[in-house]
């Protein structure tokens, strides 16, 4: 099964090089790894003492942050290494601050394997939530270096819960803990006979508690919201925008919207200005115009919807009509917003519990979403209750990053 692995990875390596040549994105994953070896090379020395990080994307390097900050402060004196599989995470934190050198993990052949961990030497090696490379895992195995999954996830559709997943289930073994975000995790893992398991959470609550101490104060947002009650739109698809713009365009004048599309492309952003009947001005087009005087506001940038989250009076949190489903509700709710999402969710736990808890509200159409925003609205009790469980639920779950230190630093 491991020769077929193998065979499947270097074919894929073939065709991506060829998918290459008509994909930007493919592009992308498939240069942006050309010259990872000649930058380790450059960049780390072999009296160098390292920590290796390594994430999917960018949803699960903003996952491992506060594991990778505690590191550093208890290792100063290690350069922090971390790798992405994903464009969609390396091209936006390329040049984060946290870590030392940051590059795309090379392609999980035995060769490429090999050679990484020879160049990042580590003295440590971490997974952010799941990545189960098998050359890599076995090289790392084999060179007796301690591996550490974080706010890992297990499901009966994985692979190591399969009969034919033997080979897979054995690479495992090269983890020192499993740090799972669950006690259902735990037990599926548990089950196939590792018991070095511990369930610490998920790392995302320390990130998101960590928001609210810094400046999150956007002037221009200030001036838009006026001192209105605002709902905030944040990653935004078309089938949310349909709902959301025919809300808007009855909803009363002294209600405010901000709308962070999940899509900023101009086409798009042409095609919801065009849905709404009220006020809107764009981002691109704010300098010199008096923002109070609109109703809608339209980001047509990244980088901002977390800030914007703190000036909302309600969230509605976009992908819950698509597949696999929602996008982050935890940065809303780390500001004590009540939240409404789409139907598909129950593929994300901290979704599922907040629904439960009454936190976040779901909708399936426009009269459902009437119904829900227009309370939240001018019901103040019913608006502070929700509020308030959305506070609590970040604030009684965060700590996963210090368990897992806790348990490193032995």
């Amino acid at each position: 099964m491991l020769f077929l692995y193998n065979l499947a990875v270097s074919l894929a390596a073939f065709f991506l090089k060829i998918v290459a040549l008509f994909s930007p994105k493919i592009k992308l994953f498939v240069e942006g790894r050309k010259n990872v070896f000649s930058i380790l090379e450059e960049k780390i020395n072999p009296n160098d003492k390292t920590i290796w990080f390594h994430s999917a994307s960018l949803g699960e390097y903003e996952q491992g942050l506060p594991v990778i900050e505690k590191i550093k402060e208890k290792y100063p004196s290690h350069k922090i290494i971390v790798t992405f599989f994903s464009p969609s995470g390396y091209e936006v934190r390329k040049n984060n601050t946290a870590a030392d050198v940051t590059v795309y993990l090379p392609l999980d052949t035995k060769r490429n394997a090999k050679r990484f961990l020879k160049l990042v030497h580590p003295e440590f090696a971490f997974f952010i939530k799941y990545e189960f490379w098998l050359n890599y895992l076995k090289e790392l195995e084999k060179n007796k270096t301690p591996a550490y999954l974080i706010s890992g996830i297990f499901r009966d559709s994985q692979m190591f819960f399969k009969w034919y997943g033997g080979f897979y289930r054995k690479a495992l073994k090269a983890f020192t803990y499993f740090f799972v975000q669950n006690e259902s995790s735990k037990q599926k893992i548990e089950a196939i006979g590792f018991k070095n398991v511990v369930v610490s959470g998920d790392t995302r609550f320390d990130r998101v508690a960590a928001i609210l101490e810094r400046d999150n104060s956007l002037d221009y947002i200030k001036n838009f919201k006026n001192n209105q009650q605002t709902i905030v739109i944040g990653s935004s698809w078309p089938k949310d925008e349909v709902l959301i713009a025919e809300y808007i365009n009855q909803a009363p004048e002294n209600v405010k919207f901000i709308i962070a599309p999940h899509n900023i492309k101009t086409d798009q952003i042409t095609n919801l200005k065009s849905q709404i009947t009220k006020s809107t001005v764009l981002f691109s087009e704010k300098e010199n115009k008096n923002l109070s005087d609109y109703n809608v506001f339209i980001i047509d940038t990244i980088g901002l919807l977390t800030k914007i989250y703190s000036y909302g009076t309600i969230a509605y949190v976009g992908g819950g009509f698509g597949n696999p489903g929602i996008h982050n509700i935890l940065e809303p709710a780390a500001f004590g917003i009540p939240i409404v999402i789409g139907p598909n969710y129950s593929n994300f736990a901290e979704a599922v519990s907040l629904v439960g808890l009454g936190g976040c509200m779901t909708i399936t159409n426009v009269s459902e979403l009437k119904e829900i925003l227009n309370r939240l609205l001018t019901d103040k009790t019913f608006l502070k209750e929700k509020s308030q469980i959305c506070e609590s639920f970040i604030q009684d779950n965060k700590g996963a990053s210090n368990t897992i230190m806790n348990i490193v630093s032995q």
